[in-house]
C-alpha cells in the first residue's frame, strides 16, 4: 500500500511521525467513460465560459468568491498563502471527545494512519490503544477526527455541523404519537432481528449485477432483464406479527442445530476392551 501524505501526529508534547494511506480501494468502483454516440470516441472535458462561450485554458481561470448575484470578489493562489496559519505536515489534536458525540452524517472521507518508521511504532500503538480504552476520538480544528481501528488509528475528514440542513426541512415530517402495541411489536422485531455487522450479508447485488451485464456485453450476450415483483401493501400490525413469526421461525433452526449433541464415539481400544471384558 502505497503513502499518500508524510507528516505528524501531535498532541500537547507528544508528537508521532505518520504516513496517511487511502482507506477505500478505488479498484472496486466501476467507472464509465464518457463517449461520442457516432463513433464511440472518447469526449473531451472542455471549460467553457458560460458569459461569452470561449473555451478556455488553465491560465485564463481564476477563483471567485460571489457575495451578490453577479458579483464576486478574484482570490488568488497568493492570498491563500498568506492565511496559511500552521504547518501543513502537522495533524495537531485540539481536544479528545466521547465517539457518540460525532453524528454519523458527518463522516466525510476514511484514511488509515501508520506510524512512520519503526522508532514511531510504540507512541503510535500507544495512542490507538489509549483511544480505544478510553472511548474517545481525536479532533482537530480543519476538522480531522482520529480514532483507534483494530489496533491502528484511522482518520475521517469531517463535514463541518454547520454544512448539514437541518432534518426538520425534509418535507412532511411530524411527530406522531406511537400506538402502545405497535411500538411494543416494533420493538419485538428489531429485537428479533438482533445481529452483528458479520453476520448480515453486506454484499452489493446492483454492482454484481452491473459487472455481469458488462460481461455479457464484452461477450456479445443478451442481457436479460429481471423485473420486481411488487410487494402488496399490508397493514402495519398484521406485517409486524407476520415479521416477528418469520424471523422467529428462521432463527429455529439454527438454534436448534447448535444445540444438538452428537453421540460420543467410542475409540478402537475402547471397544476392544469391552470385547475382552464379555
Amino acid at each position: 500500500m502505497r503513502s499518500i501524505w508524510k507528516g505528524h501526529i501531535q498532541f500537547s508534547l507528544v508528537t508521532i511521525p505518520i504516513r496517511i494511506y487511502n482507506a477505500v480501494d478505488t479498484e472496486e468502483t466501476i467507472r464509465f467513460n464518457q463517449l461520442h454516440k457516432e463513433d464511440n470516441g472518447p469526449v473531451g472535458y472542455e471549460k467553457k465560459c458560460k458569459k461569452c462561450g470561449k473555451v478556455l485554458s488553465a491560465e485564463d481561470i481564476v477563483k471567485g468568491y460571489q457575495f451578490e448575484p453577479e458579483q464576486y470578489v478574484i482570490v488568488s493562489s497568493e492570498d491563500l498563502e498568506k492565511i496559511k496559519l500552521k504547518s501543513t505536515k502537522v495533524i495537531e489534536i485540539a481536544g479528545f471527545i466521547d465517539t457518540l458525540e460525532v453524528d454519523p452524517s458527518l463522516y466525510d472521507a476514511p484514511y488509515f494512519a501508520g506510524p512512520d518508521g519503526p522508532v514511531a511504532g510504540k507512541a503510535y500503538s500507544l495512542l490507538s490503544q489509549a483511544l480505544k480504552a478510553s472511548g474517545k476520538v481525536g479532533i482537530r480544528e480543519e476538522i480531522v477526527m482520529i480514532g483507534p481501528q483494530q489496533g491502528g488509528l484511522i482518520l475521517y475528514k469531517l463535514r463541518h455541523p454547520t454544512e448539514l440542513r437541518k432534518i426538520d426541512s425534509v418535507p412532511q415530517i411530524e411527530h406522531k404519537e406511537a400506538n402502545k402495541e405497535e411500538l411494543k411489536l416494533s420493538i419485538s422485531l428489531v429485537e428479533s432481528m438482533s445481529s452483528t455487522l458479520k453476520e448480515i450479508d453486506l454484499t452489493d447485488r446492483y454492482r454484481d449485477a452491473l459487472r455481469e451485464m458488462i460481461e455479457a456485453k464484452v461477450a456479445g450476450k443478451e442481457v436479460i432483464t429481471v423485473t420486481e415483483e411488487e410487494k402488496p401493501v399490508v397493514d402495519i400490525m398484521t406485517a409486524l406479527k407476520q415479521s416477528i413469526e418469520r424471523t422467529k421461525a428462521q432463527k429455529k433452526p439454527m438454534e436448534k442445530a447448535k444445540g444438538e449433541k452428537k453421540p460420543a464415539v467410542e475409540s478402537a481400544p475402547a471397544k476392544q476392551k469391552k470385547q475382552k471384558v464379555a
